[in-house]
């Protein structure tokens, strides 16, 4: 990432975002966690892109070069929390379930930073218990590093609706298919319909957040009919597409 810039504060706060929006690649000396109240909020760093709607939170680790992106009308919510502090015990990136209770915990202690009362202590030792015990969600797109990987997975980004097989994308590159599907494998630790579902769930949330209609999104993502696209993006993100529209 170019034009990185360090912010030693860690700031915790709320602010509000445009669709379209970006914050531009930083770190900060103290872990975040990056949360959307409303809209969907993308974190991209050189490792990959996590994207969230507002039942995950995006766990950043203390040090990591990361940008910010708004989908939709984004109420963004940071918290930050000392480096020797890591409720999750994770060193990388990841997306984290967040309940009702984690949510209002999260809203809550952003309210007033420069709120240093008891009161607010205890709301934070209960934050940090929760996200001790939230769950991780695979809702990240990594980047491929190499070039013939990146090849066919720009071609998949392009056209999210695409029902070329990977023997498809591979003679549109020139990769054989069995190359291809080992290094979706060796590189993404997934396969190709593993990744491509990602894929489409991370266009999907950003058509919604753009106030889509849920069967415009499941066609233009690649699902053969609507029911199909609810029950996927239900499996994955624990409730349907029309709920995430609303409140997005």
């Amino acid at each position: 990432m170019s034009n990185i810039r360090h912010d030693p504060t860690a700031p915790t706060c709320a602010r509000h975002l445009s669709a379209g929006e970006r914050i531009d690649a930083h770190r900060h000396d103290d872990h975040q966690i990056v949360y959307a109240g409303s809209g969907v909020v993308e974190v991209t760093t050189d490792a990959g892109t996590w994207f969230a709607p507002g039942n995950r939170a995006i766990w950043v680790p203390a040090g990591t070069v990361h940008a910010h992106r708004a989908h939709g009308r984004l109420e963004l919510y940071l918290v930050g929390l000392p480096a020797d502090d890591n409720p999750p015990a994770l060193d990388s990136p990841a997306v984290l379930a967040v309940g009702p209770l984690l949510r209002e915990l999260i809203l809550a202690y952003t309210r007033d930073p420069a709120d240093d009362s008891p009161e607010r202590g205890r709301l934070l030792t209960v934050l940090r218990d929760q996200l001790r015990v939230s769950p991780q969600q695979p809702l990240k797109l990594p980047t491929p590093t190499d070039p013939r990987l990146a090849a066919v997975c720009a071609l998949v980004h392009a056209d999210p609706a695409g029902r070329h097989t990977l023997a498809d994308l591979g003679a549109a590159t020139g990769v054989g298919e069995r190359t291809l599907s080992r290094l979706f494998r060796h590189e993404f630790g997934m396969t190709f319909p593993q990744w491509r579902t990602q894929s489409r769930l991370y266009h999907a949330l950003r058509m919604l957040a753009d106030g889509l209609p849920v069967t415009t999104v499941a066609h233009r993502c690649g699902w053969a009919s609507a029911s199909a696209f609810i029950d996927v993006f239900r499996r994955s993100l624990g409730h349907p597409p029309g709920v995430h529209r609303r409140r997005s």
